[in-house]
């Protein structure tokens, strides 16, 4: 009776092996012995992916060429096909589970993890039906978590619904890029631009996104207003007080109007204390952590991006340091609650200021097991680093450990306390609000002290009280209104999770915690870097702006609102997560993708013809890639810049190219004007056999042939 546990990668499987007993490493395989599994256990593994959707060349030849005659591209049945570089892992994979009388899915436990799991075992062609199939599902890969997931195995056919939702999402994605993509880029063509213009379910929307915030931008007009402010002068301290009710004025005689009907004017006059109120406030720690969040606050904090937080959590979580990190969920449950408790002294140690954490009961604003679906909020493990290894860690991963440490310590810390102090001041008929807090318990703050950057104190006032003569500064002032901020990483990020309802409260989108956002949390970095990769998406100081090749494409979509919704895409993967709560078949989500792939075939052509924007879009891209095509000017020679290689068009004699890449070394800038200039360059490193060695070299250039200097 042979068990098989399929983990997703090496490393996911070499953690396994450590909560083992004993275990023989093989090729491709574990041998494990250990009082917890049956005998004859091994654990194979995946290299993530080890099975891909094929490409349409693969459905029929006409299609490795594009035409706009080919479309729509609607398989039969969709073929899926092992990347020859995996041939050889997938053959030991299907030996084993071919064998199997017991599989134990052990990749991610998520959606992803069960599409790349069942993916594996069906193109192994095995009867599952003729096999146990159970499921590990766990939060964290500490040796007694794995332990205890697997004293505590799962029915593997329970959690069939969720590959058949990721799959659903895989195929749908695969239908609207292999027809949207070809589509768009060959209609542009038309129109004389050049370059492959990409269209994504999830994607599209997101560009858009950005794509309406650099228009709202770049079309904002300034509008002048007038606001009316007192300063106020009581016991030799002033304080700045807001009329009340604010209101704002467009124009200076609304403004005096106002002022005469209030009998107040200009400059100082005679004020009186009308009000006086103390309240003492309590403001709780942040919410846990789901990944969305983090990698909002580690952006606005530190500037990294979304791919970079999750790869820096996803090292922690390997670590053995964090639990698992592509969740949604901002709770744990009790059990969590009391691990953390009983670890509590061992945690405080990585923190450098004491502070005392009394609120040794769970409160329901983060320990919430109901609010716990597939996984819980990200929070430190069992496993307490040393301060030698966090050492070790980079710098982007210290500052996560740091961040999550710090959030999950402040929940047993008392609130913050504050005493918040409103004098309403009356000039003439009018009058004036200011507010001032002053600190009377730091609490979690005090885990803070170093981010004062986000605490945004009010100023403190001074003592009075009702019924004191003031003396009262009225001024007018003139501003202008303020265009809207640019996405960064971190706010698009929130803005996918709320659909396009960018909001930074967090209460506000606890209350939109039914809104279903585009993309997962799986998936939300990725679709960013996609963006950046394409070159639809640049960044400039941490802001997000939308390049003019992405322009042209927003343009190009804008005409078709399914393409561009998020509110749209959100509905689809409410939809999609209804497959995997088996409300609806992937049938019937699919047929819904193809009626709407078949109507941008339809529509689109005459959506782009003869339009006024794009034509005049056009015109702005060409002159760009114009621009963009000059990589180098030399005395000698005019460096163009082509997507795989770059052209070299001498003063005199013919033109020849130069690749970018030489030996796993990417050839930048300073390499490729000394080759121009000189015919060779300095001894570069980072050179790499077919071994995979490191070396370095010389770069020499022999008419037009390149080839290395070991001199």
């Amino acid at each position: 009776m042979t068990t098989v546990i399929l983990a997703e990668k090496p490393s996911q499987a070499r953690s396994y092996v450590e909560a083992f007993q004993r275990s023989t490493k093989k090729q491709g395989y574990y041998i494990i012995n250990d009082s917890l599994l049956p005998p004859d256990t091994v654990i194979t593994f995946g290299f993530g992916h080890l099975v891909e959707l094929a490409a349409p060349e693969a459905y029929d030849a006409k299609y490795k060429h594009w035409s706009l005659s080919n479309l729509p591209i609607f398989p039969a049945h969709y073929q899926f096909i092992v990347p020859t570089d995996k041939k050889a892992q997938f053959k030991i994979v299907k030996e084993w589970l071919s064998k199997a009388d017991t599989i134990v899915v052990a990749t991610d436990s998520d959606r992803e993890g069960e599409n790349i799991a069942w993916s594996i075992m069906n193109q192994a062609k095995i009867n599952l039906k003729q096999k146990t199939i159970k499921r590990l599902w766990i939060n964290s890969l500490e040796k007694d978590a794995i332990r205890s997931g697997f004293k505590a195995l799962k029915d593997g056919w329970a959690f069939y619904p969720k590959y058949q939702e990721a799959q659903t999402r895989q195929i749908s994605d695969w239908l609207i890029g292999m027809n949207g993509s070809p589509l768009y880029t060959l209609l542009l063509r038309q129109n004389g631009v050049r370059g492959v213009y990409s269209i994504g379910r999830v994607q599209t929307p997101t560009l858009y996104m950005v794509y309406q915030r650099d228009q709202a931008i770049k079309n904002f007009k300034p509008e002048p207003y007038f606001e009316l402010n007192a300063e106020i002068l009581a016991n030799q301290q002033k304080f700045i007080a807001k009329l009340d009710p604010y209101q704002r004025f467009k124009d200076e005689t609304g403004l005096m109007t106002f002022m005469q009907a209030k009998h107040v004017q200009k400059g100082s006059q005679d004020g009186l204390i009308k009000d006086v109120q103390k309240q003492g406030k309590k403001s709780a720690s942040p919410r846990l952590f789901s990944l969305s969040a983090l990698q909002t606050m580690i952006n606005r904090r530190y500037h990294a991006s979304a791919a970079d937080v999750l790869k820096a959590v996803q090292a922690l979580y390997e670590a053995k340091y964090l639990s698992y990190p592509r969740t949604d969920s901002q709770y744990i449950t009790d059990q969590e609650f009391t691990y953390l408790r009983q670890n509590l002294a061992r945690y405080q140690k990585l923190v450098s200021k004491e502070i005392a954490l009394p609120q040794i009961e769970p409160q329901s604003r983060y320990v919430n097991g109901k609010k716990v679906q597939e996984h819980h909020a990200i929070i430190m493990t069992k496993t307490v680093p040393s301060q030698e290894q966090l050492a070790k860690l980079s710098k982007l991963e210290q500052q996560v450990y740091d961040l999550v440490l710090r959030t999950t310590l402040a929940m047993f810390a008392d609130p913050y306390e504050y005493e918040e102090t409103t004098i309403i001041t009356q000039v003439g008929d009018a009058n004036f609000k200011a507010t001032g807090k002053v600190p009377t318990k730091q609490g979690w703050q005090a885990l803070f002290d170093d981010h004062k950057a986000d605490q945004q104190e009010a100023a403190t006032l001074p003592l009075v009280h009702q019924g004191d003569q003031v003396q009262a500064n009225l001024q007018t002032l003139q501003k202008e209104t303020t265009p809207p901020v640019p996405f960064t990483e971190g706010t698009l990020i929130t803005a996918m999770k709320t659909a396009g309802k960018t909001l930074d409260d967090e209460e506000a989108q606890a209350i939109l915690k039914d809104v279903q956002g585009i993309g997962t949390s799986a998936t939300r970095a990725n679709i960013l870097e996609i963006l950046k990769k394409r070159g639809y998406l640049v960044t400039e100081k941490n802001k997000l702006h939308v390049s003019e090749a992405g322009i042209t494409l927003c343009k190009a979509v804008e005409l078709e609102p399914l393409l561009t919704s998020p509110e749209m895409t959100a509905k689809w993967e409410q939809a999609l997560q209804q497959i995997s709560t088996e409300e609806r078949t992937p049938d019937n989500f699919l047929s819904q993708i193809k009626k709407f792939v078949a109507k941008l075939i339809a529509d689109v052509p005459a959506q782009l013809t003869g339009n006024a924007a794009i034509k005049q879009q056009i015109n702005h891209q060409q002159q760009a890639q114009k621009f963009d095509e000059v990589f180098l000017e030399t005395p000698q020679a005019t460096v163009l810049n082509k997507q795989k290689f770059y052209i070299v068009k001498p003063k005199q004699g013919e033109s020849f190219t130069l690749p970018k890449k030489w030996s796993s070394k990417t050839l930048g800038k300073t390499a490729i004007k000394a080759l121009v200039t000189k015919g060779e360059t300095s001894k570069l490193k980072g050179f790499k056999s077919k071994k995979g060695k490191a070396f370095a070299a010389k770069l020499k250039l022999d008419g037009h042939k390149l080839s290395f200097d070991f001199d």
